[in-house]
C-alpha cells in the first residue's frame, strides 16, 4: 500500500461518550433498577458506596452511582485488539497514526453525477475520511488507535468516545453511500483518474449500531495499475465506538476485519463495564 506524508490523525472515526453495559447495582443500562435507599440495610448502604467508589477511580472508566462509564484515554488503548486477537501473520507497527493512502488523495468528478449532483460531496468527503481516518467524525473525548501490517494489507483499529447525536448520524451516513457512491471517477493530483466503488458489507451483531463498506479504488501507482480494496467496519457500543479498516493492494481482508470487530467489541464493552481485559483474548478458552 503507497504512502503519503503524515499528518495528524483523528484517529478513525472518532471518540464516543459514554454510556454502556454497566454492571453495578445501583443502575442498570437503561437507567432504570437504581436501589431505593429506604429499603436497604446500612450495612448494604456502605458496601455499595464504597464499590461505587472503586469503579469511581478505575482508570479504564470513570464511572459513578448514577451516570453511566465514561471511557477514559487508558480505557481506550487498553480497548484495542493485540496481534493474538486476530488470524493469520499480522504484525503490529508502531506508525499506524501516520499511515495515509496516496490512492485515495482525488477529487471527485461532479460532471459524472448526471442527475443527483449534490451527492459528489458526500463521496468527496467519503474518500477525505478514508484519507484522514475520520469518517465517524471528531471524537468528543478519549480515543486511541493501533495498526497491524501483513504484505502489502494493513489493518487500522480505532476505539473512541463521541456525542451520540452526532455518532448515530454518522453511522446513518455511512449508510447512504452504497447508494449516493456506489461508482464514481475521481482525479489524482496529476489529472489521473480513479474509478471508486462502493458496497455495503455485513457486520458482525456486536454493539448497539453497525455498519460496513467495502471500498474500490482503481488507479496508477509510478505507473502500473492498481487496485486498493478497503473494508470498513463501525460499531457503536453506547456513546462509544471501534472503527476497524482492513485491506490493500493485496485483496480484500474481510476475516480478519470481522475478528477484529468482534474482539474489539469485547475489549470495549470491558472497559465499559470497569473490568481490564485479559491481555491474551485470542486465547481464550
Amino acid at each position: 500500500m503507497t504512502r503519503r506524508a503524515s499528518r495528524p490523525v483523528r484517529v478513525f472515526a472518532a471518540a464516543l461518550a459514554a454510556g454502556t453495559l454497566l454492571t453495578t447495582a445501583a443502575c442498570s443500562d437503561d437507567g432504570d433498577g437504581g436501589s431505593n435507599a429506604s429499603d436497604v440495610a446500612a450495612p448494604d448502604v456502605a458496601a455499595s458506596s464504597v464499590t461505587d467508589e472503586a469503579r469511581a477511580a478505575s482508570p479504564l472508566a470513570a464511572r459513578t452511582s448514577t451516570a453511566p462509564a465514561r471511557l477514559t484515554e487508558a480505557g481506550a488503548r487498553a480497548a484495542l485488539i493485540t496481534e493474538a486477537d486476530i488470524e493469520d501473520d499480522w504484525t503490529k507497527v508502531d506508525d499506524a497514526a501516520t499511515w495515509r493512502d496516496e490512492l485515495l488523495v482525488g477529487k471527485v468528478d461532479v460532471a459524472g453525477f448526471l442527475t443527483a449532483k449534490t451527492n459528489a460531496a458526500d463521496c468527496q468527503k467519503l474518500l477525505d475520511g478514508l484519507y484522514a481516518d475520520d469518517l465517524l467524525g471528531k471524537p468528543a473525548g478519549a480515543s486511541a488507535l493501533i495498526g497491524f501490517e501483513q504484505g502489502d494489507s494493513r489493518l487500522l483499529h480505532q476505539v473512541a468516545a463521541y456525542d451520540r447525536a452526532p455518532l448515530a448520524a454518522s453511522l446513518t451516513w455511512l449508510g447512504t453511500l452504497p447508494d449516493k457512491c456506489d461508482q464514481f471517477t475521481a482525479t489524482d493530483t496529476k489529472d489521473g483518474k480513479r474509478t471508486v466503488q462502493v458496497i455495503e458489507t455485513s457486520v458482525p451483531k456486536e454493539g448497539d449500531a453497525r455498519q460496513g463498506l467495502r471500498v474500490t479504488v482503481q488507479g496508477t501507482t509510478n505507473g502500473t495499475a492498481t487496485t486498493l480494496t478497503l473494508d470498513v467496519m463501525a460499531v457503536r457500543v453506547g456513546d462509544d465506538a471501534i472503527t476497524v479498516t482492513a485491506g490493500g493492494l493485496d485483496g480484500d481482508e474481510s476475516d480478519s476485519a470481522e475478528q477484529a470487530v468482534k474482539e474489539g467489541t469485547s475489549r470495549l464493552k470491558d472497559v465499559l463495564a470497569g473490568k481490564t481485559p485479559a491481555a491474551d483474548p485470542g486465547n481464550d478458552d
